[in-house]
């Protein structure tokens, strides 16, 4: 109860903000009550407010909250309108981790139904939203068929925070292994400049000349960080 047998301000909120969504439209929510809203359902009970308000100040952003990692999320903790102790649980934590998967997987599906070279900027949308907030590095390979469709999107490494090995001949290897005629490699710089260095710059050329051995063309390299995502071929790199 509130000072002088007042309920708290949160009573009721719930199911407020949800007959707002259902009347108006989740669109015009603002990101936290988007939270809030998942929130509900893994803690059933007390003001989650607070909690949606830390995990944005503490990662910035909506996309970066779901990418966090499950240790990340559950080191989130604040105090609720009663001063009560909150924060992210390994339930909570499982459940925004899931939510950025149906996102990852929803932006593949256009790639994959059409070539990749015609869904150029739905496959751009999927590489960010895949890796734009990942806080080590990425190396991930994205397997064509002669038509340019997408066969496979295979992570090949994950490494720290700035660097991710990378061994050519796997790559080629596994194009042949999955009847690939083309590959696009993709990774990410948690540092959020998408700048390729130059060691990314002589990786892709060892990547290349390996491919060209067994007719296995490189289309693309692109770098995935916050600023946007580079492209190896419209920097001429290729």
């Amino acid at each position: 109860m509130g000072e002088g047998g007042s309920k708290p301000h949160h009573l009721g909120h719930r199911e407020r903000l949800r007959e707002r969504a259902r009347t108006a439209g989740l669109a015009g929510l603002p990101d936290y009550e988007l939270l809030e809203l998942f929130l509900f359902r893994s803690q059933p009970q007390g003001d989650v407010k607070p909690v949606a308000k830390a995990l944005l100040t503490r990662f910035g952003s909506l996309s970066a909250v779901l990418a966090a990692s499950l240790e990340d999320l559950m080191s989130v903790k604040t105090e609720d309108s009663r001063g009560r102790r909150r924060g992210v649980g390994a339930e909570t934590a499982l459940d925004l981790a899931a939510l950025h998967e149906v996102a990852r997987r929803v932006a593949l599906e256009e790639p994959q139904r059409r070539t990749v070279i015609s869904s150029w900027s739905a496959l751009l949308s999927y590489v960010r939203v895949a890796l734009q907030h990942e806080p080590r590095e990425q190396f991930r390979v994205l397997y064509l068929d002669k038509k340019n469709q997408l066969i496979l999107d295979e992570l090949q490494n994950r490494g720290t925070v700035d660097h991710a090995p990378v061994y050519p001949r796997e790559v080629v290897r596994r194009a042949l292994e999955v009847s690939a005629s083309a590959i696009i490699l993709v990774h990410n710089h948690p540092s959020g400049d998408p700048t390729p260095s130059r060691a990314d710059i002589d990786m892709t050329r060892q990547v290349i000349e390996a491919g060209k051995l067994l007719n296995i063309a490189v289309h693309d390299h692109l770098v995935v960080g916050r600023e946007g995502v580079a492209s190896f071929k419209a920097m001429g790199l290729l």
